[in-house]
């Protein structure tokens, strides 16, 4: 699907430096592929040392040298970015935008050309490839479009496809979220060490018990709830676990903090 295709990087920060990596280590890519930008020279040098991809500090030279452009700049800066590669980009270019907040028709409306455009809002374990990613589609792009981001972004992780009027629900709960599960390890552990286990076991414990609870979800298809109820067993600990939880209100308190969340995305960028 990427034989022989240039891949434009704009704004190689983290997840750019990531989607490099997975694609590169998930062998759809190969380095030489690869036409990576950022704002700074010595950047750029890190990339080149790092990943052994090319780098230019030009985002026009490396769209017009490439066919596919993973727009990785910050909300802020889509304008100027859009507005400045525009004369560049082509019908036969797909653009795919990871900015947090910014429709596929705040950006179509910036290009003058028919240029196939699809959304994604990635999460930070994209960086080891446990990522989740939610990708939605504008008004040009295709399903043969639509098929090569999802392999793009399966390659650091999971991918979902979504209506895009649901995106800045996506931004408050799985890109928001993993800040969400932190807090609620670090508290785990510090219970931990309440409960007399030292900081390093109450750290793995808590980290791995998330993990394997996370799975249980996605690899059975089983409702939490009813995981939940295969470990509470009658007059057991866990039960008088739940019901702390619920008196100090941790299930709506993290409702409410989704919520937050996501009415912040929708107030990032007008558009």
């Amino acid at each position: 699907m990427f034989k022989d295709r240039k891949i434009a990087v704009l704004g190689a920060g983290k997840l750019g430096e990531a989607l490099i990596t997975g694609l590169v280590e998930a062998g759809l890519v190969g380095k030489e592929q690869f036409i990576a930008t950022a704002a700074h020279k010595e950047r750029l040098e890190r990339l080149h040392s790092k990943l052994g991809v090319e780098t230019t500090l030009s985002n026009q030279d490396a769209v017009r040298r490439s066919n596919l452009v993973l727009l990785c700049v910050k909300p802020q800066t889509v304008r100027e970015v859009v507005q400045q590669i525009s004369g560049d980009l082509t019908p036969e270019h797909l653009l795919i935008s990871v900015a947090a907040s910014v429709t596929t028709r705040f950006i179509e409306d910036l290009i003058p050309k028919p240029v196939p455009t699809i959304r994604v809002m990635p999460n930070t374990p994209c960086l080891i490839n446990k990522g989740m990613s939610a990708i939605a589609i504008g008004r040009h792009a295709t399903a043969d479009h639509l098929v090569q981001a999802q392999r793009i972004f399966d390659a650091i992780g999971r991918s979902l496809i979504v209506d895009e009027k649901h995106m800045d629900a996506v931004t408050g709960l799985s890109a928001s979220g993993p800040a969400f599960v932190y807090i609620i390890i670090e508290s785990f552990v510090e219970a931990g060490v309440k409960v007399g286990l030292p900081r390093e076991t109450a750290t793995q414990l808590a980290a791995q018990m998330v993990l394997g609870a996370a799975s249980m979800v996605l690899e059975t298809g089983e409702h939490p709830a009813k995981l939940k109820d295969i470990v509470t067993t009658p007059a057991g600990c866990t039960i008088d676990g739940i019901l702390e939880l619920e008196e100090g209100g941790l299930r709506v308190t993290l409702i409410k903090a989704v919520v937050r969340a996501t009415e912040c995305a929708r107030e990032l960028v007008n558009g």
